[in-house]
């Protein structure tokens, strides 16, 4: 069995920790969404996105724990273990994530195709109201696409701008519930939700594509230093040639001759 390189053994070390405390975030992470989730409506694409985290996060945790006791009791098959786990969870990873980015754009068509056929809240179940009231408060927005007239009579009181308020505002049209006189005038958000909803979404969804990306780099790079020292620990140790010399046998023993004519 072959040495390994002390700086690729540290420089493994060091990766393979960083592994473990990223998917310890990921799963404690993933532990959190669930528990936030499970309070709420559960629909099959958030279990099944909830699976595939739980799958990636446990595994990514295990693996390099693995990973490193190979490494320090220079176990060959646990290396092997480790190598061929990370090079299946990246090629899983790999494609979906490159599928996403590809897709961003339909995804973003999509979810404006959800509201297209919108033209008043009014008709609106409670649920999809209440979610709309919360982000007209949070985005400093009001109505979907074309502002406080997509409310038409009814405008909701969380269109109301607040006094520290950072989006424009307008006055509440005199022809709306909110509507108390023309000397006192009630100030409303201008914009609609839906772009900023989407932008949103979009910087969300770019943010993750970021963070995937950079664990996918982590994982590739643990990948290519477990190789290296799968490669060094294969290698057999060259013992060093003995040579036997004739002459350094002889002068000894004439040494040790003319000691004892001497004594």
């Amino acid at each position: 069995m072959g040495k390994v390189n002390v700086y690729v053994k540290r420089s493994y070390i060091i990766v393979a920790s960083l592994m473990v405390i990223i998917s310890s975030l990921l799963l404690a992470f993933t532990l959190f969404s669930h528990g936030h989730v499970h309070g709420e409506e559960e629909t099959d694409n958030m279990l099944l996105g909830l699976k595939v985290t739980y799958f990636i996060s446990i595994t990514t945790l295990l693996l390099p724990i693995l990973g490193l006791f190979g490494v320090c009791k220079e176990k060959q098959w646990l290396l092997i273990v480790f190598t061929v786990g990370m090079i299946l969870c990246t090629l899983f990873l790999l494609p979906h994530t490159v599928l996403v980015v590809a897709l961003q754009p339909q995804f973003t068509e999509g979810l404006k195709m959800q509201y297209v056929d919108v033209h008043t809240l009014n008709d609106a179940n409670e649920a999809e109201l209440e979610s709309l009231r919360e982000t007209q408060m949070d985005f400093q927005c009001c109505g979907l696409y074309e502002g406080y007239m997509d409310w038409g009579y009814n405008i909701s009181e969380s269109c109301l701008c607040s006094e520290d308020a950072i989006k424009p505002c307008v006055a509440a049209p005199s022809n709306s519930s909110l509507y108390v006189d023309q000397d006192h005038p009630v100030m409303i958000y201008k914009e609609p939700c839906l772009p900023e909803l989407i932008s949103h979404i979009k910087y969300a969804l770019n943010i993750g594509i970021g963070l995937i990306f950079g664990m996918l780099s982590i994982w590739i790079l643990s990948i290519v230093l477990c190789i290296v020292i799968l490669c060094q620990l294969s290698k057999k140790e060259e013992s060093p040639a003995v040579v036997y010399s004739l002459e350094a046998k002889t002068g000894n023993y004439t040494v040790l001759t003319e000691t004892a004519e001497l004594t």
